[in-house]
Parts: structure tokens; C-alpha cells; sequence
């Protein structure tokens, strides 16, 4: 409890000293603990590679090579249009190419034998060219009927059914690969200079509550977003399950993201409370023992002692302190103002020491009471 009065004081005193009301004031001591250096953020996930298969050229599916959600193998099949008519173009320019090699080979025996010109055997190899030529494009074409896995994935629901009939860039059936997972998200520009590639992410999922995931950042956007002067970050996660549960990430999940810039392990931290802003400086009003020439009235242990200290991170009411203070210095958290200068007596009324502890020095959480 905060005392509000003193006594009358004896004539004796009164010629000594002045002992004016007292205010109560609240301290507590300078912590040492384990600080993290971090910015939240909000972001979305999606797998590492993910495309939408479309055909290249129009026709009609004529099968199927996966069910819906099936794990597929980089190469394989997935959806195979009717190709009869590339396959007889194939052939057509297979045997057009023949019958210009034979044409080209009859042709240089002619010239060697000075029977025919040299211009006509350039003639003979330009058009073995052309059919050559005309032979690979058949072929690509024929290629593009069978469309197939780009790479190793899930293939998801499918938008077609065999006999439809499809055209160029008509969407068939999304493929994604969830072994690794990205999130994408946005921090402010003042973090730009703080972010490096391999930092420590965090991050929760409404979706999965009480589950927490780890990933690094993978890169960062070289630019800044005009409107909202953020920048794009992207960090990387692995997305394995447990044996024989399936994996638990997917791609358009809502993320809250923690980027870790670094951890002090045994950080000084005080109550946002006892930062005392001046001139465009930081304080604190320490709680110390008086000189042994400074008279104060008999009950009057300590006093106070103004100290400009150099802040760090801010987190959850607590604020670090860098210079200024040591770990076990005691602090003034409310009633400040009260404290007009260095020196000001101040009277403990009511200590929460633990068991063992010295009687000499305030308590965290006191209350004190100050003398002007």
C-alpha cells in the first residue's frame, strides 16, 4: 500500500528538513531474458510449382491417363487427343523424305558423272532440306496431341471428360507439386535492409490451429510496391506428413507469417512504463542509494537518478534497453512526473522481497513513496 501522509513533524525536524506529502510511485527491476527481433505479417500459401494444362492445338479427347488426385510422374500421359490425322501426316512426310533422298543420292551420281549440272544437285539437296523440315514439323505436331506432366505432382479435378471436344487454351486439369510449399507475403520498406536470404520464418494457419510450421526465406522482389511501399518476400517450407497421413499444406492457405531477424538470448527489458521520453531522448528514473553526505529523513533509503538509455525491440509491453542500465537496477514504471530531479528521496513502503533476498534494495513491482 502507498502512504498519502506523514505526521506532523517535531519543531526539532521541522528546522531541519522540510517533509512534504508524499506521492506514491511504482518500480520494478531491469529482467534479463531471452528476445526475439521479428516483424508479423500476414501471406498465402502455394505449392512450389503449379500449372494449368491446356492443349496447344484444337481436337477431341480421346483418353484419359489419371484419375482425379493421383500422384503422376513427370512425363506421363495425362490427356491424349485424337491424332489420327497427325499420324498420316507423318507417314505422307516420311515418304516425301524418301523419295527426296533418292533423289538427292541419284542426283550425285549424275553430277559425278558430269550427266548433270552442279546446279541441279544444289537443287536436289534444298528440296531433301524441305522435306526434312516439313517431316520434324509433322512430327511436333503429332507430339502436341499428347499432353503430359511437366513435372512430378498432384494432379487435381478435371475440367474435361474423354470425348469433348476442346480447343487451344482450354483448361483440363490443374498439376501441382506440395512437397515444398511457398508462401508469399509483404513487409514494410523499413525491414528491406534487414532482410537476407536463409532467415528463420514462422508461421500459424487458421486452417490447422495449434500447429506451428518453419521455413527461410527464399528470395526477395529487387522492387518496392509503389502504393503500399512494401516489399515481396517469398520463403520456402516442407509439406511431409506423417506416416500415412497425407500432407497437410495446400496451396491458397491463409498465413500468419514471423520473420526472425535475430534472438538476443539475454536481453535487458524493462516496462514500456518506464521509458520517459525527453528532447527527443530516452530516460529512465533508476532507484539508487543516496551519498553519504546527502541528509534525508530517517525512513528514506533511496533516491532518485535520472539515466538516458538507448532502446532496442519492443514486444508485448516490454521494451529492451541496449546502454544505459544493468540487469537487478530497479526502476520507476508510474509517477514520474513526480520526480522533477536527481536526488529526489524516495520511501519504500511496501517491499515483495522472496525469501533470502536483501532488505537493501526495492523489490520488482513495488510501490515507493517520493519525497519533493
Amino acid at each position: 500500500m502507498v502512504e498519502n501522509g506523514q505526521k506532523a513533524a517535531s519543531p526539532a525536524s521541522r528546522a531541519s528538513a522540510v517533509a512534504p506529502r508524499a506521492a506514491g510511485v511504482e518500480v520494478a527491476r531491469v529482467q534479463v531474458q531471452p528476445l526475439r527481433d521479428d516483424a508479423q505479417t500476414v501471406g498465402s500459401l502455394r505449392a512450389r510449382q503449379s500449372v494449368m494444362l491446356r492443349p496447344e492445338l484444337v481436337g477431341r479427347i480421346a483418353a484419359l491417363g489419371f484419375k482425379d488426385g493421383q500422384t503422376v510422374r513427370k512425363g506421363q500421359v495425362l490427356v491424349q487427343l485424337d491424332d489420327v490425322l497427325q499420324q498420316a501426316e507423318v507417314q505422307q512426310m516420311q515418304a516425301q523424305l524418301a523419295i527426296a533422298q533418292a533423289n538427292y543420292k541419284r542426283t550425285q551420281e549424275l553430277v559425278a558423272a558430269n550427266f548433270m549440272a552442279q546446279q541441279t544437285l544444289d537443287t536436289s539437296a534444298a528440296n531433301l532440306q524441305v522435306a526434312q523440315a516439313q517431316l520434324a514439323l509433322s512430327q511436333a505436331r503429332l507430339s502436341r496431341m499428347a499432353i503430359r506432366a511437366p513435372f512430378d505432382g498432384t494432379a487435381g479435378i478435371r475440367l474435361m471428360n474423354v470425348g469433348d471436344y476442346v480447343k487451344d487454351g482450354t483448361d483440363l486439369v490443374a498439376l501441382e507439386d506440395t512437397r515444398e510449399m511457398l508462401v508469399d507475403f509483404r513487409l514494410a520498406e523499413r525491414f528491406a535492409d534487414r532482410l537476407k536470404v536463409g532467415q528463420s520464418v514462422d508461421l500459424s494457419l487458421d486452417a490447422l490451429p495449434g500447429r506451428r510450421f518453419k521455413g527461410t526465406v527464399q528470395a526477395m522482389d529487387p522492387l518496392l510496391d509503389v502504393n503500399g511501399r512494401s516489399i515481396g518476400v517469398r520463403a520456402v517450407l516442407p509439406n511431409a506428413g506423417k506416416a500415412g497421413e497425407a500432407s497437410p499444406l495446400r496451396s491458397g492457405m491463409f498465413a500468419r507469417v514471423t520473420v526472425v531477424f535475430s534472438v538476443n538470448e539475454a536481453a535487458l527489458v524493462v516496462p514500456e512504463e518506464a521509458i520517459v521520453p525527453q528532447g527527443g531522448r530516452q530516460f529512465v528514473i533508476k532507484v539508487v542509494k543516496p551519498q553519504a553526505d546527502v541528509k534525508l529523513p530517517p525512513d528514506v533509503q533511496f533516491v532518485s537518478q535520472r539515466q538516458e538509455v538507448k532502446l532496442g525491440v519492443r514486444r508485448q509491453g516490454k521494451v529492451e534497453i541496449t546502454e544505459g542500465v544493468a540487469a537487478g537496477d530497479t526502476v520507476v514504471v508510474a509517477g514520474q512526473q513526480r520526480l522533477q530531479k536527481d536526488g529526489s528521496p524516495l520511501r519504500i513502503v511496501e517491499l515483495d522481497k522472496p525469501a533470502g533476498k536483501s532488505a537493501g534494495k526495492p523489490a520488482a513491482g513495488a510501490s515507493a513513496a517520493a519525497s519533493r
